[in-house]
């Protein structure tokens, strides 16, 4: 929604202006304006060069026919364009833009300075996580291509006959980081092993890679078809799957044994440092500690915990708080029986939740989700669920993944907080809305700030108690569960990477603290210890949203409309808190404007 239909939508909440960080104070200039949006498109330029199957909104996307570079010299090339870029836009007077592009030059700003983050840290070094990493998106890269005619399927080919080349790449980037300490801790890489062999197939029809051939666009015929199918199945068999197990090997004969044997990111060289780094970038705050999170955790404990003591109390439960866990985690009506029965009370409540949305919001996105479990070769070792989204030209929606895997390990009483977060109103909403903006640059659609985006899921949470979303006792201490969680890993993030907590300690904090089995909490801890800083987006993004809408209500009184404020929320895509914040005091004023006249 561009801005003129979000002041159509508020109605008495005029949003008169998008600028942050100051309002301009001249009228705009034509040649700031110009040098803006000619630095805009040449970064477009730039990505769609260094990202195959990247292209202008509006016009169909080419099928990639190669894979992204990734050796230091690329990954120095995108440096230093980024950096190009970036004196470029500072030397553009931004007091000289209109109210709007302020609002687009910050938000260049900010992409192009978490880019430089990366770069500065070499993160390329260690392409992992604890559930995922290079190696395992390319098994679903063509799910959201679009296939119209032959050529298409033989890009697609020729784009994994190429995977050779990008995982070697890879493996080099990672010897790198073997030389210089900094890898996956072996802890992390106990879990994460498997899923490297998982990959490996006997036949190319038991490949993910194989999908876009099972069902071939109308357009190509049946002898044209049936030779497509014969050259994917070779460049499976004879490149992908050889080169799969290639790195197979590496993993288990050189990477595993180099692998360290602590867990915090402090310990490695120049690791210090980097975790504060991460610490700001992820929670999009540029004054704050990791000490300062670590406090903000540990008060937050405590407040759930209280509100958590207080539904057992409802329940009439006789035992203790650890009692009360044990029976969560071991009493089989709080589990399903089947992937199915899992996947159909995800999708009850996921349309249950669709029926209520416009109570809380006015704007909706246009792209259709589904739900689906978590592929094979992730789950073992993946989260709960997650969000896979999709590109709007995409012949899928977004999906909801729900992880089928060790069914009595994943409850159902923290189901309707999941799904919340997941899907709608949490990251399908807030994502697919943020790809249909109108009258922004290209490079806003889509745009994540961490805090921000995970931030809302978590706020998404609470709005389930608003829409009658949790129908049990059972299921509110779930969703404090759930809130639990992000309020842990505020302490046991900060606590195994800046002061030198042990994974134990950690798993410890979260077993005494919420329900989650001991097998997600296993799993959690060492996603924490595999991506620094990540985890403290949440707890830190809704903290801020609960913030803002407590100082809009508490200022406009009877005048504060819900729906507003979340349309206003997420009407401008992912925001840096800081933008955010002025973007709400922005509203506020002009509400209280408004009023006075």
């Amino acid at each position: 929604m561009n801005v003129r239909g979000l002041k159509r939508v508020l109605g008495a909440l005029v949003v008169a202006t998008l600028a942050f960080g100051g309002v301009a104070t001249a009228a705009p200039s034509k040649k700031e304006t110009n040098a803006l949006y000619v630095l805009f498109q040449k970064e477009r330029d730039n990505h769609y060069a260094e990202h195959p199957g990247t292209g202008p909104r509006g016009k169909p996307r080419p099928v990639a026919d190669r894979m992204t570079g990734v050796t230091p010299e690329d990954e120095a090339r995108r440096e230093a364009a980024n950096k190009a870029f970036l004196v470029e836009l500072l030397a553009i007077k931004r007091d000289r833009l209109s109210e709007d592009d302020q609002l687009n030059y910050d938000m260049f700003r900010f992409m192009i300075e978490s880019r430089l983050t990366d770069a500065k840290y070499r993160t390329w070094r260690m392409p992992l996580y604890s559930d995922s990493g290079f190696h395992t998106w390319p098994t679903r890269m063509g799910a959201s291509v679009n296939f119209r005619k032959a050529d298409d399927y033989r890009a697609y080919i020729r784009r994994m006959e190429d995977l050779p080349r990008y995982l070697e790449e890879n493996i080099v980037n990672m010897r790198v980081g073997m030389d210089e300490g900094f890898t996956m801790p072996k802890v992390v890489l106990d879990g994460l092993l498997p899923s490297f062999a998982a990959i490996v197939k006997e036949k190319a029809e038991d490949s993910t890679f194989y999908d876009p051939f099972r069902k071939m666009a109308d357009s190509v015929g049946e002898a044209e078809q049936e030779a497509l199918r014969s050259e994917a199945k070779a460049a499976i068999m004879d490149t992908v799957m050889p080169a799969y197990a290639a790195l197979n090997r590496f993993m288990k004969d050189e990477y595993y044994p180099a692998a360290r044997e602590s867990i915090g990111v402090s310990e490695t060289p120049g690791g210090a440092e980097y975790y504060e780094a991460m610490v700001r970038y992820y929670t999009t705050v540029s004054d704050l500690t990791a000490e300062k999170v670590h406090e903000i955790g540990l008060r937050e404990v405590a407040r759930i915990r209280s509100e958590m003591e207080e539904i057992i109390e409802e329940v009439e439960f006789e035992g203790s708080f650890a009692d009360f866990l044990e029976f969560l985690r071991t009493d089989e009506p709080f589990y399903a029986k089947s992937p199915k029965e899992l996947l159909m009370h995800a999708s009850y409540i996921a349309k249950k939740i669709d029926g209520r949305l416009p109570q809380l919001f006015n704007t909706l996105p246009r792209q259709p989700y589904g739900v689906e479990p978590v592929p094979d070769v992730l789950a073992p070792n993946y989260t709960t669920g997650r969000y896979s989204g999709a590109p709007l030209d995409a012949p899928r929606g977004g999906y909801y993944w729900v992880n089928t895997y060790a069914l009595d390990k994943r409850p159902l009483y923290t189901l309707p907080a999941l799904t919340l977060h997941e899907a709608v109103p949490g990251h399908h909403l807030q994502i697919a809305l943020s790809k249909e903006l109108e009258d922004v640059p290209e490079f806003r659609l889509g745009i994540y700030p961490h805090a921000f985006g995970e931030g809302w899921g978590l706020y998404s949470e609470r709005l389930g108690l608003e829409m009658d979303i949790y129908e049990t006792p059972y299921e509110r201490f779930g969703r404090l569960t759930y809130e639990m969680w992000r309020a842990c890993r505020l302490v046991v993030d900060t606590g195994m990477h800046m002061k030198g907590w042990t994974r134990a300690e950690a798993i410890k904090l979260m077993e005494e603290n919420s329900a989650l089995s001991t097998h997600n909490i296993r799993t959690e801890v060492d996603r924490y210890i595999s991506w620094p800083g990540q985890a403290l987006a949440y707890k830190m993004g809704e903290l801020k949203i609960v913030e803002l809408r407590e100082k809009a209500t508490k200022a406009l009184g009877d005048r504060f409309d819900v729906r507003a404020f979340h349309d206003a929320v997420l009407s401008s895509g992912g925001l840096p808190l800081d933008l955010l914040e002025a973007k709400i005091d922005r509203l506020i004023k002009d509400g209280l404007q408004d009023k006075s006249n």
